[in-house]
Formats: structure tokens, C-alpha cells, sequence
């Protein structure tokens, strides 16, 4: 089994070097030493893309992430998502918890109002995207926290960088999407028809 020492690196080195290690090797079993959640969650939600059963173990004051599959399970560069080509897909990428520049109240209404409004896009949205300050909208204390559970409910995807949640310490007040890094956050926009910025 494989040992990947991914301790001290910050996304999305982790996953990157799980990711290159998996592909040059053609590997059934690998270990990942990581020391923070975020590498931990990133790491795992990948193996997991990929086909592997996977553990965790805490060791050392980090965690240990085991993958293993059966052979021939998995494909070498296997697309996390399957793309229906038929379907249009937007993505939003959130960088802040308010709109615009100024008034910091007003931008904070603004930003409410139109998160609640995406629903008007019907299907077409895919991804919403939680980048820097914006991952304060995905916390327990978040206004638009219903909002954005009930779109995860009906299948909407949301993703929320684990990188900017451990530099603002809100790691474990996340209450909706999956933790994520910079490479599903690049693959996300390869894959989108549109990327919206906000």
C-alpha cells in the first residue's frame, strides 16, 4: 500500500498528489497522512469519486485517509460527475456575503435577496459555489441558511472551500454542501456552460 505524506500542504495540494499518485501507479489501496479536516474531507470525498472504500483514522494529531477498491474498479482520470450534454449548467461562484461594494448593510440584503431569488433559474442551475467570505453563508448563523438547504434538498449542488473555512475558524459550523478544494472548484468550471461570479 501506498503512502502519500500530505501533512503541512494546503489545498489543493493533497488531492492533487492523491490524484497523480492513483494514475501513475494504477493504485488499488493508498494511505494519505493529512493534519487538517479540510485535506481530510477533500481527500476522502475523492477516493470515494474514484471508487474506493474509504476510512479514517486519527493518528498523531491528524488523520490517517485509507482508500481501497477491487481491481479494475475505478478508471484512471474518471470524471467525478457524469455530464448530461443536454442539459444546460450554470455555476455561481460565491466570494463574498454581501453584493457590491458600499453600504455593508445594504450588501448584505442584497446578497439575501438574491440567493433566495436563484430559484428562478429553475433546472439550469447547477453549482452554487462558496468561496472566501462567502463561506459565511453556509454557516449555522447564516440568514440564508434555509434557503440553501432546501436548494441541497431539491439536488442543487454547493460546494464551500475547506481552505477559507479553516482560515476564518468555521470549519465546524458548515451546515450545508460538501467541503471542497480548488481542483473541484477548477473541474466545476471546465464543466459548467456559464460561470457567474458574484
Amino acid at each position: 500500500m501506498q503512502v502519500i505524506d500530505a501533512r503541512g500542504l494546503s489545498c489543493p495540494a493533497p488531492v492533487l498528489q492523491t490524484k497523480n499518485a492513483i494514475e501513475e501507479n494504477s493504485l488499488n489501496s493508498i494511505n494519505v497522512l493529512v493534519d487538517n479536516e479540510a485535506a481530510k474531507q477533500n481527500v476522502s470525498r475523492f477516493l470515494t469519486s474514484q471508487g474506493f472504500e474509504v476510512s479514517i483514522q486519527e493518528k498523531n494529531g491528524g488523520f490517517v485517509v485509507t482508500g481501497s477498491r477491487e481491481d479494475g474498479s475505478g478508471t484512471e482520470g474518471e470524471v467525478i460527475e457524469k455530464i448530461d450534454a443536454e442539459k444546460q449548467k450554470i455555476m455561481i461562484m460565491v466570494a463574498s456575503d454581501r453584493m457590491g461594494h458600499g453600504d455593508a448593510d445594504l450588501g448584505s440584503k442584497l446578497m439575501v435577496s438574491f440567493l433566495k431569488t436563484l430559484k428562478e433559474m429553475g433546472t439550469d442551475l447547477w453549482r452554487l459555489v462558496f468561496v472566501n467570505n462567502g463561506v459565511k453563508l453556509a454557516i449555522s448563523d447564516s440568514p440564508v441558511l434555509p434557503v440553501l438547504k432546501e436548494y441541497e434538498k431539491e439536488g442543487l449542488g454547493i460546494l464551500v472551500c475547506g481552505t477559507c473555512l479553516s482560515y476564518f475558524s468555521l470549519m465546524d459550523q458548515k451546515q450545508v454542501g460538501e467541503t471542497t478544494n480548488m481542483l473541484d472548484i477548477v473541474t466545476s468550471m471546465q464543466i459548467a456552460n456559464k460561470v457567474i461570479n458574484i
